[in-house]
């Protein structure tokens, strides 16, 4: 029989990917902000990376799932 997930676990591993995406959007955001000639390539990673942080941002207010971070 298949293990029946609970809401809550889910939550959190949503949030857990939250932060993660967030934190890899951000440190490339940096990078490129720091670079001296950006790529295309670089630019089109933030896009990747800001376009999976909203997905799950969207997936989390659906969900209702609140957390605070400090």
């Amino acid at each position: 029989m298949a293990k029946k997930l609970k809401k809550k676990d889910m939550d959190q591993e949503l949030l857990n990917a939250l932060y993660q995406v967030e934190g890899e959007w951000r440190q490339l955001q940096d990078f490129v902000r720091k670079s001296i000639d950006p790529s295309q390539n670089g630019e089109r990673e933030i896009l990747i990376a800001r376009s999976k942080y909203m997905m799950l941002l969207k997936e989390a207010r659906i969900r209702n799932v609140k957390a605070t971070r400090f």
